[in-house]
């Protein structure tokens, strides 16, 4: 069997707290990352401009288009984002007005993975379903399952040394980058 291409993913972060468990799982992806695939950051979605099309009008901001040319390059992405009121922070909302805006569209056809964390017992459901809404308009290959939404979120991770130490949970990860790597070499030209 021939060997297959190393995968590149990359994390687009949708809360801007700096102990954010998200955060976390987002930091602790690139070294969970299994054979054959690499992971790497995205830059912070706070440097997004809110977005306004005059200001869109006087062009598109480097952020927005370095980011945006970052996931073009990417064979997927995976974006892992806090639940605010039912839904998804809206520095990550901000983010994808701003993506979609872009052409050529830097998510169409881009297999993509979530990634919800939260204190609570149903993990981030429903700001999964509100994302996964605008990624249908965008035309991106959302991954099904597994689904990741850590729930219970304060006895999976050390807040004090900001770091996942619950290993289901990372293997758990693991089985969805896996699946989105799967996913990715299905859909890939």
């Amino acid at each position: 069997m021939p060997s297959q291409k190393e995968l590149h993913f990359v994390v687009l972060l949708g809360s801007l707290r700096a102990g954010s468990l998200n955060g976390i799982v987002a930091r602790t992806l690139p070294q969970i990352a299994p054979p054959g695939v690499n992971i790497s950051l995205l830059g912070s979605i706070a440097d997004f401009p809110h977005y306004n099309q005059d200001v869109q009008d006087k062009g598109i901001p480097a952020p927005v288009l370095r980011t945006a040319d970052q996931i073009r390059h990417a064979d997927g992405l995976i974006i892992v984002t806090p639940e605010y009121n039912y839904s998804i922070p809206g520095v990550l909302k901000n983010a994808v007005d701003w993506l979609s805006r872009l052409t050529p569209q830097p998510l169409t056809g881009k297999p993509v993975a979530i990634q919800t964390v939260s204190p609570g017992a149903i993990g981030g459901a429903r700001a999964q379903y509100h994302l996964r809404q605008s990624l249908v308009f965008l035309d991106a290959f959302v991954l099904n399952k597994p689904e990741v939404m850590i729930g219970q979120a304060a006895e999976k991770f050390d807040s004090e040394r900001l770091e996942l130490t619950d290993q289901k949970t990372k293997d758990f990860l693991v089985r969805q980058i896996n699946a989105l790597a799967d996913l990715t070499r299905k859909v890939a030209p």
